[in-house]
């Protein structure tokens, strides 16, 4: 699909600025003097402005499976989603596997460049890229259940751990999954390498059970970059051991993938029983009833 580009900027009530272009939905948090953040706004506008429709003129490029030699890409975010995802080419994988976090990734870099900017972060749709310095921190809900949607812990991200991105993947997230994983939250070093890692990581996440269903992701979506491969579609209650099995798949995916730093930390949740590799500084939330979801 050839979406057109019309850049719709809009200031939140916290202060936070929306963008929005086709598909793309930015949540951007700047902190730091007022004329840095006004920088930083005006750096997100440009770096967003024709973004969009670049991607789309290589669109077809982006929907095909990574093969034994890497693709040439002429706009950096779409070089970047190819480089995020070259780590993982073994496996089924497109660059479109880390769109979401090498736009984030690209938006934020932008920003950064700003001098007087202290943090900042651009949520694109829950694949979140983060800039801190100092003492800085970012407070993050995770949501153990993409389904529900609703956050149930709170991970909180310091500039010292070098997180540069978090994302979390799932059957019920916005992209299909080859997976069961209610959800894989992971931290890396940059976006667009913890987008495509949670892909990775929570298609592994998986079993054979009458209680999974799944269908070709091209009957749900016919320009879906996975073709005739099947994706979940809905996952009833499995018996605890299947669940463990599946969560421990995921885990040595992740830990391969820690091993060689790819990722910094992931937390792998089915069916309420969870896995960590890797440190997370997370806790428990419970939000009562009214109560807005965390950014």
């Amino acid at each position: 699909m050839a979406w057109r580009s019309a850049l719709n900027p809009q200031t939140l009530p916290d202060g936070r600025l929306c963008l929005e272009d086709g598909p793309i939905s930015l949540v951007i948090g700047i902190e730091g003097p007022p004329n840095a953040v006004r920088a930083g706004q005006h750096a997100a506008g440009l770096r967003m402005h024709g973004l969009l429709a670049a991607l789309c003129e290589e669109l077809p490029d982006l929907r095909r499976p990574l093969g034994d030699t890497m693709p040439s890409f002429r706009h950096p975010v779409a070089r970047r989603m190819a480089e995020a995802c070259w780590p993982h080419r073994l496996d089924h994988i497109t660059p479109m596997a880390a769109v979401a976090g090498a736009v984030a990734e690209y938006v934020l870099a932008g920003i950064a460049e700003q001098p007087g900017v202290q943090a900042a972060h651009v949520n694109n749709g829950g694949d979140i890229a983060v800039h801190l310095t100092g003492r800085a921190t970012l407070r993050v809900g995770l949501c153990g259940n993409l389904a529900d949607g609703r956050p149930d812990g709170l991970a909180t991200l310091r500039a010292e751990d070098g997180v540069g991105g978090i994302v979390t993947s799932g059957w019920a997230g916005r992209s299909f999954s080859r997976g069961i994983a209610d959800a894989v939250t992971v931290l890396a070093g940059r976006a667009a390498d913890a987008d495509a890692a949670a892909t990775i990581i929570a298609n592994a996440v998986d079993a054979q059970h009458p209680a999974i269903f799944r269908r070709p992701a091209n009957t749900l979506d016919p320009a879906s970059d996975l073709g005739a491969l099947e994706v979940v579609v809905e996952v009833r209650a499995l018996p605890r051991m299947l669940v463990q099995l599946a969560l421990e798949r995921g885990a040595r995916v992740a830990e391969r993938l820690a091993a060689r730093g790819t990722i910094i930390a992931a937390l792998l949740r089915l069916q309420g029983e969870s896995v960590s590799v890797g440190y997370m500084n997370v806790t428990p939330l419970t939000l009562a009833p009214g109560d807005p979801a965390l950014r």
